[in-house]
């Protein structure tokens, strides 16, 4: 077994939990083996940076771990709650009720405003109070924009309006993927913001990413290679070591 879990951290803290996950893919006569062995834990409040060189299996990794892919060994529990090996109905049940996803394509429908793309997340779990989607717009900066649709919004905003679906029915786990992949500076520092303000408040936040920045501002560092896990060093200390891997 690879592992990549922090040291001796309380069983009541961790709301993200993978267990030795493998992943194959296969195409003919050809097997691909993305994960393997992969084991880490996430506690309420933390923030981990994933990283690593294109094919190494992060992609796969955040799949398996929102419950949108199926690992084909092993088990991801969210919130305690083992969410792998279900139905696709369960696992979109129980992802839209512990899980916020903010995947690269910004998780937007192009046909709905920003307002309607929150509120039809929100339908997906009942019984919960949900934040109003104008309080969320007006969390992310886009108050004066809910009425728009996805086409009208600068890339900025359109990453801004992902994370305001993301958070749409306040997620014990934050997971993204590549959010701040095509952003100037100074929206992917916003945004790194707006992700730490959500560890800040208690959500579990691990991030995708080849962004130096979301490196530094990482409480622990992942570093997938070849399907495996490696615990790195903390944000700042393995951004200055490794920087020039990074963009």
């Amino acid at each position: 077994m690879v592992s990549a879990e922090p040291a001796g951290p309380s069983d009541d803290d961790v709301v993200l939990a993978a267990r030795e996950l493998y992943r194959f893919y296969r195409a003919g006569e050809e097997e691909t083996l993305a994960l393997r062995g992969v084991s880490l834990r996430v506690r309420r409040g933390e923030t981990v940076a994933v990283v690593g060189p294109s094919g190494a299996g992060k992609s796969t990794l955040l799949a398996c771990l929102a419950g949108l892919d199926e690992p084909s060994g092993g088990e991801v529990r969210v919130a305690g709650v083992r969410i792998s090996h279900r139905p696709e109905t369960e696992r979109a049940r129980l992802r839209a009720r512990h899980v916020g996803v903010l995947l690269q394509s910004r998780n937007l429908l192009p046909h709905l405003t920003v307002r309607d793309n929150i509120r039809i997340a929100q339908h997906a779990v009942r019984g919960r109070p949900a934040v109003r989607a104008e309080a969320l717009l007006e969390q992310v900066g886009l108050g004066r924009r809910a009425g728009v649709l996805p086409r009208q919004l600068s890339g900025g905003e359109l990453a801004r309006a992902g994370l305001a679906v993301a958070l749409a029915n306040t997620p014990a786990v934050l997971l993204a993927d590549e959010p701040t992949g095509e952003l100037d500076g100074g929206t992917e520092q916003l945004v790194l913001r707006m992700l730490r303000d959500r560890a800040a408040d208690g959500c579990a936040v691990l991030i995708v990413t080849h962004s130096a920045e979301a490196v530094r501002g990482s409480d622990r560092v992942i570093t997938l290679d070849d399907g495996r896990a490696h615990e790195g060093h903390r944000g700042t200390a393995h951004a200055k070591e490794h920087g020039h891997g990074l963009r």
